[in-house]
């Protein structure tokens, strides 16, 4: 490799990078032939290495054809698979050719469409040649959702082949076999810290799919900005950054719709008591005072009132079983400070403490009279653990070792902790947030099971629309995988070039399809390439 930089040492580190990227690329090229490049790897399959070209006039057959959510994406990413335009199918090709592949059969058992927690996303996937010499392609799933997986899958086996101008499936025969790991795999948005217009949101979430992710925690208020419309109480929007920073009825419900036709939960948060100021803006009651203005004034009955308005007009909107309601960085100080808070505190024998508790505790009978089981942050279970209800999902964020705990009471848990999969936290490499394992220190089947999974969390402090799907992709691959494959059969750490190799190749899948994914090695997140090379470097 000396030639690369003999004629150039000035220019050592750019010319360093192209060779690096030369070698690279040849690697991943070699992988390939060895190990095939699926996100998330699949649970199990075979492969052979024989090509099959595929008809841009690809059909969709069988019976899961009658499913609009199956249909739609079947369009979708047919032209995912075919965006080379009709170069290869149209009037610039000259010769005519017998493609292998014209007909996609997707077979489903279930008509139920209802996208709930747990729902079966397993698949089968299978590409072989009949004994005519045809290629067949079949998903078979239980339900649509699970379609929706093997679509995804079935896209990433198809590439474009410059030489011949066609889509190719290479290494058939396959045979894959799939289930995810975890029933829950999300990801966080925070569109109170910075807004993001709907169209932001919506491409956030088609990039969510293409990793099998398959919950949007919407954290839509913070202290910052209320950007939603509630029509119970309508000046809580007065607390947006600016009238064109809002987000309508209409607008949610388009989200919930656009997710769920990618097999998209949308779990929204009402960060309370704490997180809430921004409430005060158009209803300034709800703060203990002008001058002390978090948390939400625990003494008036107008507080739970605005509350269980909001979440009324919010249970119209999102069907998921799940509502998170906050409950972390609760600071007292105003309840204690502030003369008719405190006088309230001293006439019910209550502690500040005690307070918290009980605000808690009357949010989450008010998402449980609604049908929804209460999603907390792991500061209500560090604080009053016993009292919580039994329906209650913990969510760990501020470090290892709460899982566990949680479990053992007989709760359930979400992982998120904040060292390894905080994607905001730009010096986290993707080898820690690959390695990071939700099940750590949790041995009892029984225990684990009470793991729905876990997210990854993109806080908006620093991110807006210029650089969110940077800062979100690659490294929210890397514990898609985590959450979706099985656990013994993914390679693990910055020493096995499978991972990375096989992670450097889905960013570049990623970018092909017009997600601004940024490389995968650099030391601080979302940062730009230090010089020319191929994306797999990168």
């Amino acid at each position: 490799m000396s030639w690369c930089f003999y004629y150039y040492p000035t220019l050592f580190i750019i010319a360093f990078s192209f060779c690096i990227s030369q070698t690279l690329a040849a690697k991943i090229s070699q992988t390939h032939n060895s190990l095939p490049f699926i996100w998330p790897l699949p649970a199990k399959f075979t492969f052979g290495n024989d090509s099959l070209s595929v008809d841009p006039s690809l059909s969709l057959i069988g019976n899961a054809a009658a499913s609009a959510i199956v249909r739609t994406a079947f369009d979708r990413y047919k032209g995912i698979v075919f965006r080379n335009g009709n170069s290869f199918g149209g009037f610039l090709r000259t010769v005519t050719v017998d493609y292998d592949v014209t007909k996609l059969n997707v077979v489903v058992n279930s008509k139920s469409e209802e996208l709930q927690l747990g729902v079966d996303e397993s698949y089968n996937l299978f590409v072989s040649k009949d004994t005519t010499g045809s290629g067949k392609v079949t998903i078979e799933a239980n339900t649509v959702f699970g379609a929706l997986r093997g679509l995804e899958t079935f896209s990433q086996l198809c590439s474009f082949d410059y030489s011949t101008k066609t889509v190719q499936i290479d290494k058939a025969p396959w045979s894959i076999r799939d289930k995810p790991r975890f029933p829950y795999r999300g990801l966080m948005l925070d569109t109170s810290r910075h807004y993001l217009p709907v169209d932001v949101i919506k491409q956030i979430i088609e990039s969510m799919s293409y990793a099998k992710l398959n919950v949007l925690h919407w954290h839509i208020i913070d202290d910052q900005s209320f950007p939603l419309e509630v029509p119970t109480y309508p000046k809580l929007w007065k607390g947006s950054y600016s009238k064109w920073e809002r987000y309508t009825v209409e607008d949610a419900y388009e989200i919930v719709n656009f997710s769920k036709m990618r097999g998209i939960n949308v779990m929204a948060e009402v960060d309370v008591p704490g997180h809430a100021k921004s409430w005060g803006t158009g209803y300034p009651d709800l703060w203990p005072s002008p001058s002390c203005r978090m948390p939400l004034d625990v003494s008036k009955k107008f507080t739970f009132d605005v509350l269980s308005g909001i979440l009324t007009d919010m249970r119209k909107i999102f069907p998921f079983e799940l509502f998170h309601l906050g409950g972390d960085e609760v600071h007292t100080g105003c309840w204690t400070n502030t003369s008719h808070v405190n006088k309230w505190l001293e006439n019910l024998n209550m502690t500040a403490n005690d307070a918290y508790e009980h605000f808690v505790l009357r949010a989450q009978n008010m998402a449980l009279s609604k049908n929804w089981s209460p999603v907390n942050w792991e500061e209500t279970f560090n604080t009053f653990p016993t009292k919580l209800h039994p329906r209650t999902v913990v969510h760990n964020w501020l470090g290892p070792g709460v899982c566990p705990r949680v479990v053992a009471k007989g709760l359930r848990c979400i992982f998120s902790n904040q060292g390894v999969w905080y994607l905001d936290h730009l010096d986290v490499p993707w080898d820690e947030v690959y390695n990071a394992e939700p099940l750590e220190g949790i041995h009892k089947a029984s225990e684990q099971k009470l793991v729905l999974g876990g997210e990854v969390c993109m806080w908006g402090e620093t991110a807006d629309t210029s650089d969110v799907q940077q800062t979100i992709w690659p490294r929210a691959a890397a514990a898609a995988e985590r959450l979706w494959s099985e656990r013994q059969s993914t390679s693990t750490g910055k020493s096995d070039s499978t991972a990375l190799l096989r992670l450097q190749y889905f960013r570049c899948l990623l970018n092909r399809r017009g997600v601004p994914a940024a490389p995968v090695t650099n030391f601080y997140g979302r940062t730009a390439p230090i010089g020319p090379g191929s994306c797999f470097d990168q």
